[in-house]
């Protein structure tokens, strides 16, 4: 039997972000808007963007989940580390370089690294 690929799933980690970005519910849901468009994936009801994890402050920030119509986009924001961790995963392929360039420029950050998984 021959093997498929399901999806794909880019993994991003920022280093030293605009705080001021990763902490906005509105800048973040202005990203998912514009990363949707950009890589072409449609959008599968709202955008959840939950603040928690205050009892700590390296674990509060805002996540993000956005359903898409072929799988999801998922994102996790620390305050506290100016750090961003975001999981792109779709059975349809995208352009990762483009999805990687954007994300980076977007949230302004210093340091990135990344990992393509396929599924």
């Amino acid at each position: 039997m021959a093997k498929k690929t399901f999806g794909y799933e880019l993994i991003i980690n920022l280093r030293d972000c605009d705080k001021k970005i990763i902490s906005s519910k509105k800048k973040l849901q202005a990203y998912t808007n514009q990363l949707c468009k950009l890589i072409k994936m449609k959008k599968y009801g709202k955008t959840l963007l939950p603040y928690f994890g205050e009892k700590e402050a390296f674990t509060k920030g805002y996540s993000l989940v956005q359903l898409i119509e072929t799988s999801s986009i998922t994102g996790h924001f620390s305050d506290h580390w100016g750090t961003a961790y975001i999981n792109i995963f779709s059975c349809k392929k995208y352009d990762q370089k483009l999805a990687k360039k954007f994300t980076r420029e977007f949230f302004k950050a210093k340091k990135m690294t990344t990992t393509l998984l396929l599924r």
